[in-house]
């Protein structure tokens, strides 16, 4: 066994949480889901798994992340969201990992779309630095994003094998799911005092339809990558609309 602890947060993640905990169980010394108060199955069974369950209020991506590295009981860090899971070879490679000092270590994330797995798109490839040592590097951000705070001096190392992420399932999951990412946006650009103009929601979709349809070759990926470009046009749309209506309510 490595020397990893596993870290997950959940909120209401029933559909997934098996799936994800599986593969982990077999590379993680430890594996520790840090639940927001779901109303599903989701504790339940991630504890039948032989996972430790620590339920908490959730306190925006980075702090909760953050938190869940402090409960750990090893202080390497795999990182991993509830809609991923190790592919057969990633966790071949993660059973004969050794840390290194001063390094932290990135996973190859292949994402499915509805079904679909996308080859570009600008959602591949997509190398995301899920090892870390938590005395060295810790999640850093707002309510929404999250990053990681990394030393200038610390090198990246690439793991064989591939992260398989799964995020939506079906259109409305898809769009429930921008239209809630769009509003938390917003008031976190409100919270600083952002201001735009009435044509930034215009000029932000546009822009990212032809990054993401042409620069980042959407087309490639045939009817979903058109799907995906669209879309990512509607969210940049509506992240900055619903950021002009706080703006205007508070100029009344």
């Amino acid at each position: 066994m490595a020397g990893l602890s596993a870290v997950v947060i959940t909120l209401n993640e029933e559909a997934n949480i098996e799936a994800c905990l599986r593969p982990l169980l077999e590379v993680a010394r430890e594996v520790l889901v840090i639940d927001s108060h779901s109303s599903d199955r989701t504790r339940q069974i991630a504890s039948e798994l032989g996972a430790r369950v620590i339920e908490t209020d959730w306190k925006g991506y980075a702090q909760t992340k953050n938190f869940g590295n402090q409960q750990a009981h090893n202080d390497w860090i795999l990182s991993i969201d509830a809609d991923e899971r190790l592919s057969p070879d990633l966790v071949q490679s993660l059973k004969q990992f050794k840390g290194a000092e001063k390094t932290v270590y990135e996973l190859d994330r292949f994402t499915n779309y509805c079904g679909t797995w996308i080859k570009h798109s600008g959602w591949y490839p997509d190398w995301k630095v899920r090892i870390f040592d938590r005395r060295a590097v810790r999640w850093q951000g707002d309510y929404v994003h999250e990053t990681l705070a990394i030393p200038p001096d610390f090198h990246r190392m690439k793991v064989s094998g591939k992260l398989l992420h799964y995020s939506y399932q079906n259109d409305a999951d898809h769009w429930e799911r921008m239209e809630r990412y769009a509003r938390l946006s917003a008031q976190e650009m409100f919270d600083k005092g952002k201001q735009i103009t009435f044509i930034r929601p215009w000029t932000s979709g546009l822009a990212r339809f032809f990054r993401t349809y042409l620069l980042k070759s959407g087309w490639r990926d045939g009817r979903q990558g058109w799907k995906i470009s669209i879309r990512n046009a509607w969210l940049a749309h509506r992240k900055y609309s619903l950021l002009r209506a706080l703006n205007r309510k508070t100029s009344v």
